[in-house]
């Protein structure tokens, strides 16, 4: 196979690879804020973030990961001079820590399967962030192809994800009180009287 193929190959996966993580921590936070909701509304949505969870990590995430893994292999031993460059060498470790917030995702996925929720939504709000992180820095160490600069756009990601934090917190203290919730609560209210109408 033509190397453009593969290079196009890999490319396409890591994409689809970094949209199942980031997406499957955004379930994680639901799935913990669901632990806070009352019954039965709490069971419904564990329920459906289960199976949407694994629906995701299986479906697109984990087949992501082993085919831009292929294809990326492919390309070091079709071009093995990618090795003899500093550049690589960081992106290298990088790819690395993606390969272990994978894995730390995993573990938090199958703790979720189990209802075994540890994590509250701020955290998992700021672990979404890592991945953010190593993606920037690995598109700039790609496009610019120097060990240094990519430096400048990590502190960039870090700096705004830090502002987003901050103004989300400040959001949530400014909205109105659990709008959701009272709409939700209302739902389940009605549904209590058509069951009782209903007998």
């Amino acid at each position: 196979m033509d190397f453009l193929y593969v290079k196009s190959l890999h490319i396409i996966f890591v994409v689809t690879w970094f949209a199942g993580l980031f997406y499957i921590v955004r379930l994680f936070i639901y799935h913990a804020e669901a632990e806070k909701k009352e019954e039965p509304a709490k069971e419904i949505l564990q329920t459906q973030y289960k199976l949407m969870e694994k629906r995701l990590w299986y479906i697109i995430t984990w087949p992501s990961a082993i085919l831009a893994s292929i294809f990326a292999f492919w390309m070091l031993i079709e071009n093995p001079v990618y090795l003899e460059m500093p550049w690589m060498h960081v992106k290298l470790s990088f790819v690395l820590a993606l390969y272990f917030y994978h894995g730390k995702c995993h573990s938090m996925y199958k703790q979720f399967q189990r209802n075994k929720v540890k994590y509250g939504s701020l955290k998992l709000r700021i672990w979404n962030e890592v991945a953010t992180i190593i993606l920037f820095a690995v598109v700039f160490l790609v496009v610019l192809k120097n060990a240094i600069n990519w430096i400048w756009g990590v502190v960039g990601i870090i700096l705004v994800s830090v502002l987003l934090m901050i103004s989300v917190r400040l959001y949530k203290k400014i909205r109105a009180k659990k709008s959701w919730d009272k709409y939700e609560k209302s739902l389940i209210e009605k549904n209590k009287e058509d069951d009782g109408n209903l007998s």
